[in-house]
């Protein structure tokens, strides 16, 4: 695969691209080791809100500590306990190994949301999203969006109400041109791919909507039923961020979500 394929948002992170990211940051450069130095993510919990976690799949190392699903019902979905703990596609199981594997003390928990086509409601992405945030969980990863411009007032609260409850919402770029939400909101951290095969080289773009560039072209993820697959996009962008985030968190317990993404910034790569 080329840079050329690559998903949309991407374009700041090809390696020609990478000089326009330079930048004189206003604090410098921060010391890797300050910032996550010894972390393993410890105390940390993150939600992935997909398609599922399998709870026994090798790359998740057993720190699956809750299963949810969003349930439809006649008024507003509810989020319900999904004891089987599966996941219907493999999608959320590659991001939780991702995560796991850069932060392997952080606790997950799944919040199903999307069916075995891989997509999902609008409306049921915002009830897991509020469930996440009433439920005080360190980091949420979205390795989703949505398109839904009814929706757009509705996420743009919920991105309000986590980040003023303490809750860093970590959200990938939608993979097709155009807008999506809540990725491009300014209080998530939003993510896009790139193409350097090291979980450890992410990027800050300083020129906005998508902030940050990750590890996310040709990733070997893991997958259902046991297996790994080699996948491309910014969903697997995304929840390497989010295990960065993790062990920010887990060393720095009082960061906000704003001090978590200036912590990714000044420790990006330059």
């Amino acid at each position: 695969m080329t840079e050329l394929d690559m998903p949309a948002w991407s374009e700041p992170f090809v390696s020609e691209r990478r000089a326009d990211l330079s930048r004189v940051g206003p604090f410098g450069t921060l010391e890797r080791d300050f910032a996550f130095g010894g972390s393993d993510g410890s105390g940390v919990r993150v939600a992935v809100i997909d398609s599922g976690i399998e709870k026994d799949h090798p790359a998740v190392g057993g720190r699956l500590v809750a299963s949810y699903r969003v349930e439809p019902t006649d008024d507003d979905p509810i989020v319900v306990d999904d004891p089987d703990a599966i996941d219907v596609v493999g999608h959320g199981t590659a991001c939780a190994g991702i995560i796991h594997s850069l932060a392997p003390a952080a606790e997950l928990i799944s919040i199903r949301v999307l069916g075995p086509d891989n997509r999902g409601k609008g409306a049921n992405f915002a009830a897991a999203l509020i469930w996440a945030i009433e439920h005080g969980v360190t980091i949420v990863n979205l390795s989703l969006s949505s398109r839904s411009e009814e929706l757009f007032p509705l996420f743009h609260e919920l991105t309000d109400e986590a980040y003023f409850g303490n809750v860093l919402l970590v959200s990938a770029a939608n993979n097709v041109p155009g807008p999506s939400y809540p990725s491009l909101f300014s209080s998530v951290v939003s993510v896009a791919a790139h193409d350097v095969a090291d979980p450890w080289t992410w990027y800050y773009n300083p020129h906005p909507p998508v902030e940050f560039g990750a590890y996310g072209l040709d990733v070997d993820v893991a997958w259902r039923d046991g297996g790994r697959i080699v996948a491309t996009g910014n969903s697997f962008a995304t929840p390497h961020i989010a295990g960065l985030a993790a062990l920010i968190r887990a060393k720095h317990p009082s960061a906000t979500p704003f001090e978590v993404k200036a912590m990714l910034a000044a420790t990006a790569n330059r």
